[in-house]
């Protein structure tokens, strides 16, 4: 039985700087789109309705930022509730927030990570699955970049799919951030892919990180896709589908027609892999 994805196609990250670029958009270019919750959450005004546009003609997903999953902090009950409310007003597919924790009492802006630990798996799963029980519906957990892991009792590997199993939710699989923590911790990408449960993965992120020295990636999402992560990306369709793509591009935009241009070899894939199924079933 194949996987149930919440969208189809190719999708880019909707950012404030590109809105008015993205309105001229000829349709069918760019499959759906996806936020951060935490940026549009109760606001209103210009930017509220520009929103509203683009969430009346493109299916949408959420990405959130700062629900701190792992930490040590309370679990942010009200977020989730805003979150749940911001769904519903702009028909929302799915949530996928980061497998890592960014504060305890404060907000650190940035992504830490969790302890690859049995006691971890155990807390993070119980707090996505209240979660789930807020939100009523299943969400997704994304494999985060990192740079000095706390504990590595497990692996990257095992902890992320001893969370998946233990809260019983969903993968949004970034092929950039196994690039990058594959070179920075010295392990198989490739392994690291086919090592993920396709009935779990829900879709994958595409973006481009800055070589910083020959063993160290940092994960910007700043430049172009490198040519690393879309091997992984045409191996990672071979092995599970065309699985739905979004491009992430958080800063240093260059000309629309370049973002339209790396969506566009994202379908190119998909459509070359479904071939590939079609003429071997």
């Amino acid at each position: 039985m194949k996987p149930q994805y919440p969208v189809t196609g190719a999708g880019l990250g909707f950012r404030r700087p590109l809105a008015d670029k993205l309105k001229s958009v000829a349709p069918g270019e760019i499959d759906f789109m996806e936020i951060a919750p935490e940026n549009w959450i109760h606001v209103g005004g210009a930017l509220g309705k520009k929103l509203r546009w683009f969430t009346e003609r493109y299916p949408f997903l959420i990405h959130g930022l700062s629900l701190s999953i792992g930490a040590p902090s309370p679990l942010n009950v009200q977020l989730v509730r805003d979150i749940k409310e911001f769904m519903a007003e702009h028909n929302i597919r799915m949530y996928s927030e980061h497998l890592s924790s960014c504060g305890d009492d404060g907000q650190l802006y940035d992504l830490m990570p969790i302890p690859f630990t049995e006691e971890a798996v155990r807390y993070v799963a119980e707090r996505v699955r209240r979660v789930q029980d807020i939100l009523e519906q299943r969400i997704a957990l994304e494999n985060v970049s990192y740079y000095a892991p706390t504990d590595t009792a497990m692996s990257e590997a095992e902890f992320t799919l001893a969370v998946l199993e233990e809260a019983d939710c969903d993968l949004m699989l970034d092929i950039n951030n196994i690039v990058v923590n594959s070179i920075n911790h010295k392990y198989d990408a490739h392994e690291f892919m086919l090592r993920m449960p396709a009935n779990r993965i829900r879709y994958f992120h595409l973006a481009g990180h800055y070589v910083e020295a020959e063993d160290l990636r940092i994960d910007t999402h700043g430049t172009a896709v490198d040519q690393q992560s879309w091997q992984l990306l045409g191996d990672a369709y071979a092995h599970f589908g065309a699985v739905p793509t979004l491009l992430e591009r958080d800063f240093n935009f260059p000309p629309i027609s370049e973002l339209l241009d790396e969506v566009r070899q994202i379908r190119n894939l998909q459509t070359e892999y479904e071939a590939k199924e079609v003429n071997h079933g």
